[in-house]
């Protein structure tokens, strides 16, 4: 008895290392998702973008766009991004997503391209 509750811990404290690495995978593949709905606004003709062609990149990219404020050549986007994984336990697979916002600010450098900033935001509403 003392053999299988050791067993069954070790296969649980196995899981859950393995549930942690998928899971931060999945949150380091919305850093990239980010980054390339980043380029993917900046390359829109004509500069800055307008909310339903924002809206239409965000959702290429697993996003979801939460808020969109532009004026006078600047445009701030928060967009929910997400990233599914794999999550074991002992009565099987499952898939769950994890979510992630970003703050991303658009504006025009002395010269007039197009630059971007982007900032993970601490809390991220998951609705």
């Amino acid at each position: 008895m003392l053999i299988a509750a050791l067993v069954l811990m070790v296969m649980l404290h196995r899981q859950e290392r393995a549930n942690g690495r998928n899971e931060a995978g999945a949150l380091n593949r919305t850093a990239a998702l980010a980054r390339s709905y980043a380029r993917d606004v900046m390359a829109v003709s004509p500069y800055p973008a307008g909310q339903k062609a924002v809206r239409s990149i965000a959702e290429r990219h697993d996003g979801r766009l939460t808020s969109y404020a532009r004026s006078k050549g600047r445009l701030a986007t928060t967009v929910r991004f997400f990233g599914e994984y794999e999550d074991t336990t002992m009565f099987g697979t499952s898939y769950s997503r994890a979510y992630r916002c970003y703050s991303v600010v658009f504006r025009k450098d002395a010269a007039g391209a197009p630059q971007e900033k982007t900032t993970r935001l601490e809390k991220c509403d998951t609705d």
